[in-house]
Parts: C-alpha cells; sequence; structure tokens
C-alpha cells in the first residue's frame, strides 16, 4: 500500500516545505496540495516540485469552474515538466458554495463538466489541436478562429485522479479516470463506493486494477483508552461540520457519503442541528463510532487493525492526515505511521 498526505499552504510556505522535504525523506510516497478556498494549488506544487527530487506531487484538488479545462492542461503539463513527471492531476467538483459563493461560477451539471473537462484535458496532453463542442465547452468559438494546439511539449501520460462522492461521479471515474480520490470513507460499507466505481470500470472495459483508489484519514495515537476517548470527543466538532456545514442548505455531498454508508439517521439530525444554528448540540450528535469509522485514531496496535481493513477493503494509497500541533509532532506521527503501513508487507 502506498502511502500519501494532503498539505495546505495557510500554514505558510515554510512550514509546508519543511514538512514535505522530511516527509520525504521518511520514505512519503506522494504528497497532495489541496486548494478548497485557500492559496492556489499549481504555485505551490511548483515551489515544492523545485525543492523535492523523488515524492510524487498531485494536486488535491484543482476545482472545475475556477479554471478553463485548457488552462488546467497547461498548468498540469508545467507541473509534469518541472517536477521531471512526478505531478499527477487530481480534479473535482467541489460544491456550489465554493464555486458559486467564492467563485461566482454556475455549479450546475458537474457531471458533465468534469467529463468534458477530463476529454478537453486529454486532448491538450496528447498535442492534439483542441477541438470540442460539448454541452459545457466549444472550443473554438463560433467565427474566425481556429483550432490551436499547446506549443508544450505533449505529455498524455500523466495521471488524471477525479475527487468524487456522488454515484453519478463515482461511475465517471471508474469509466474515465486513472485514480479515484476519496474522502468519508468508511472501509466496512466500502461497497457504497465501489460499486459505482465498478460499474464505471465495467463500462469502459477496465477492472479495479486499472484504477487507483486513494483514500484519506486523519492518523492519531493515544497512549490508552482514556486518552483515546478524549481525542474521540474533540473531533466531533469537525465531523459535524462537515455533516452539517459543508456545501449549501440543499446540496452536502459529505452528508450524503455518510448516509449511503449506514448513518442516514445520525447524519441527518446532525446537518438538521447545524443548520438550525446549534454547533454544539450537532457535535453531540456525532457517535464515537462514526468518528472511529473514518479515521485512523487509536493506540498503535487499534491503527495497525485498522490500516489491515483499509488494504483488504481495496485501498492502494492511504492519504495520512498526521496529527500534531507543531511540524516535527506531526512528522512524529507520520513516522509511526509509515512504519505501520510498511509492516503490512
Amino acid at each position: 500500500m502506498r502511502t500519501a498526505t494532503t498539505v495546505e499552504a495557510s500554514r505558510g510556505p515554510r512550514e509546508t516545505l519543511d514538512f514535505v522535504l522530511e516527509a520525504e525523506k521518511l520514505g512519503l510516497d506522494d504528497c497532495w496540495v489541496a486548494e478548497a478556498w485557500g492559496s492556489d494549488a499549481p504555485s505551490v506544487l511548483g515551489y515544492l516540485a523545485a525543492r523535492t527530487e523523488r515524492i510524487r506531487l498531485g494536486s488535491g484538488i484543482i476545482q472545475l469552474g475556477t479554471r478553463t479545462p485548457v488552462a488546467i492542461a497547461q498548468a498540469a503539463l508545467t507541473l509534469s515538466e518541472l517536477s521531471e513527471g512526478r505531478f499527477v492531476l487530481g480534479l473535482g467538483a467541489s460544491g456550489p458554495q465554493v464555486i458559486e459563493g467564492l467563485h461566482g461560477v454556475p455549479f450546475a451539471r458537474p457531471l458533465t463538466r468534469m467529463r468534458e473537462t477530463v476529454a478537453i484535458i486529454r486532448q491538450a496532453f496528447a498535442g492534439e489541436k483542441i477541438a470540442f463542442s460539448g454541452k459545457e465547452f466549444e472550443i473554438p468559438l463560433p467565427g474566425e478562429s481556429r483550432p490551436m494546439r499547446l506549443s508544450t511539449t505533449p505529455n498524455p501520460d500523466i495521471p488524471i485522479h477525479l475527487a468524487t462522492l456522488s454515484p453519478k461521479l463515482l461511475e465517471l471515474t471508474g469509466e474515465i479516470a486513472d485514480g479515484w480520490l476519496g474522502t468519508s470513507f468508511v472501509p466496512e460499507g466500502a461497497q457504497a463506493y465501489f460499486s459505482h466505481l465498478d460499474a464505471g470500470l465495467a463500462k469502459a472495459g477496465r477492472t479495479r486494477a486499472d484504477l487507483e483508489v486513494c483514500q484519506g484519514a486523519e492518523v492519531a495515537f493515544a497512549r490508552d483508552e482514556d486518552e483515546l476517548g478524549g481525542m474521540v470527543a474533540s473531533r466531533k466538532a469537525e465531523l459535524a461540520f462537515s455533516l452539517g456545514g459543508m456545501g449549501s442548505a440543499k446540496t452536502n455531498f459529505y452528508n450524503n457519503a455518510y448516509s449511503r454508508q449506514g448513518w442516514a439517521e445520525a447524519a441527518a439530525a446532525v446537518r438538521e442541528r447545524w443548520q438550525a444554528g446549534d454547533r454544539e448540540g450537532a457535535a453531540a450528535l456525532v457517535t464515537d463510532e462514526m468518528v472511529l469509522g473514518t479515521t485512523l485514531i487509536g493506540t498503535e496496535p487499534m491503527v495497525a487493525r485498522r490500516l489491515r481493513v483499509w488494504q483488504d477493503a481495496g485501498v492502494d494509497t492511504v492519504r495520512l492526515y498526521p496529527a500534531g500541533e507543531t511540524v516535527a509532532d506531526r512528522l512524529t506521527t507520520l513516522g509511526r505511521a509509515l512504519d505501520l503501513v510498511r509492516a503490512l508487507g
């Protein structure tokens, strides 16, 4: 099983660089750079590409609607060249709050937008003249313009990973992507995701071996059961935010994902309480099982057992979010987790 982490530059470029350089020395395989509503991913990735040597670098994620498909392809080709082939393009639809509320562009029809964006990007990667006529994009526009190709060196081998949660986008991931960047993943409920991924793979004549499954979770180590109880309780507010506050009042992909994995009643109750403005009440409705099911939090033997469960469920790459107040703390946690992954064989 490969190992990865995700970083944001919100802590500052120096701290981000220090963490990634040391993570590379520890033997981490991949580093994904988040964008969300903070710093842009390509700038940070270029900075890291110049300072790292071995680690694979990915955008986790570039959000549809924030750039044209060709602009995304240009950034990906540039980053692949800067990193000497170590770049992976991660794309996601994000949600209406960020896309419409922050960027001011429509979120409608994310499935069509994702399919067409990937098709255009692959044309650009292949060095073809870019010509596309779809429901969301038309290149070139009618008039005097003609199809053009990018002047950069083609590179059709850049992997494209999609961050998806809804059934139709999961099916599309299996059909057209090289990898799946997942979240809110409970290995015991993995079929809520894999049934749709496998349907897309079958549609394209592919198998699970053709798709890298990359799943993320916080990792933190407790000395004993008493400390573990406090750690779990402290994380309920964050999960309540995901279930109740992410997305819009009508659209919350995280809540839907938890619902499909067996927690529909609890997820609905948390969301209702959150939307009513009762943040503490929402957090109180999050169960210990919901926290432990989607994280790698526990004593060292517990985390080791959960990693085995994740591997057996079909996870190819585990994306670790190491707990810790300082860079040194997070690296210590990461190092312990990497040792456990290596012990899996």
